[in-house]
């Protein structure tokens, strides 16, 4: 049940921008779709609100075809990036509106209110009008306003981008909460896959309009499935070295760094020709300083309490980024030689697919 898609695809005259996607939202989830801008995450929202037509395939919301339903009744409810409230009318009037147009009993409509007000921490503010708000209690109104529609999917189009760092980071424990306390579908788009990677039960990697990999944050994180997917999830991003195969050693694939004068060991099955070219994803937190690595000249050192990102160039001319943790020294200035234990090392074929 919940939200499926079925080779699903969207053009707008020659141009397609969503290509037959095809994916699955249990009842009660938070999905994420995430993707860099103009990868179709959006218009795929728009698809399921049924603000953008169907070119091709069909969408399902609790196991009934919503295809061709106009948006009023398919059950949904959307915020948006821009608040999108009335300014001359209070947050009672904005959070309520909708029900005053079903024509919905006042004494309904004062109890749905303010038991979404309850939820969200509005409680005070119901007489104030959006130019006396916060940004951050405008999004909550917006969020007030979808949930007394009481529907069975909210959709969630980047509605915290117009916020600053710190109300970003508190609107995202908003909406954890909300999703745990509520339990309703949720969906939610976008490019930045922090927030991915903090909400979401299962994530949806988009590119170029077609589905790269679906998952949970952390099998995503663990076992991309090709080098895309490696390079969007995970912050700082993951390093890509290029290398050729050469051979086997003790059971594990050799890996020469081209131009580095080094080699690595990887955990892969794959048999490759000696020679092959690949591509080696390692992650910043799984580098660290080993005698007969790569050497890195380290250029700048990021120092955040807790955690150092240290900002290295390499022998070729690359740079990359390496984690470090519990460390006082400074590393500014100094070479460092640098290895990854083979289980995570991760490598990719010229394709950019995943070789395990």
């Amino acid at each position: 049940m919940g939200v499926t898609l079925t080779n699903v695809s969207k053009s707008f005259g020659p141009v397609g921008v969503v290509h037959d996607v095809s994916l699955d939202i249990p009842t009660g989830d938070f999905a994420v779709f995430v993707g860099p801008s103009g990868c179709g995450k959006s218009t795929l929202l728009r698809m399921i609100a049924g603000l953008e037509d169907t070119t091709a395939g069909t969408i399902s919301i609790e196991g009934r075809d919503v295809t061709d339903v106009e948006p009023a009744k398919r059950e949904v409810a959307m915020v948006f990036q821009s608040y999108a409230l009335y300014p001359h009318l209070t947050v009672f009037e904005n959070m309520g509106f909708s029900l005053s147009l079903k024509k919905t009993p006042k004494s309904r409509i004062k109890d749905m209110v303010h038991e979404a007000a309850r939820i969200l921490h509005l409680e005070e503010h119901l007489d104030k009008r959006p130019s006396q708000l916060s940004g951050g209690q405008r999004q909550r109104v917006a969020i007030g306003r979808a949930i007394v529609r009481q529907p069975k999917v909210f959709l969630f189009d980047e509605p915290l981008s117009n916020l600053d760092a710190e109300l970003r980071v508190q609107m995202r424990l908003e909406l954890a909460r909300l999703h745990k306390q509520i339990g309703a579908t949720m969906i939610y788009v976008t490019h930045d896959q922090v927030e991915a990677m903090t909400l979401a039960d299962r994530i949806f990697v988009l590119k170029n309009g077609k589905l790269q990999q679906a998952g949970k944050p952390l099998e995503l994180y663990d076992n991309p499935g090709n080098q895309f997917v490696g390079g969007f999830i995970g912050s700082p991003a993951m390093n890509f070295l290029p290398g050729r195969a050469l051979g086997r050693q003790d059971g594990l694939l050799r890996i020469g760094l081209e131009s580095l004068d080094a080699h690595l060991l990887a955990k892969v099955a794959t048999e490759l020709s000696e020679g092959t070219s690949v591509k080696v994803g390692l992650r910043p937190e799984h580098l660290r300083p080993v005698e007969g690595g790569f050497n890195a000249s380290v250029e700048m050192e990021e120092d955040l309490g807790g955690v150092s990102y240290l900002h290295a160039r390499l022998a070729d001319g690359r740079m990359i980024v390496v984690e470090t943790r519990g460390r006082r020294e400074s590393l500014d200035g100094r070479t460092v030689s640098l290895g990854a234990d083979p289980g995570d090392v991760l490598v990719f074929a010229e394709d950019g697919g995943r070789l395990r």
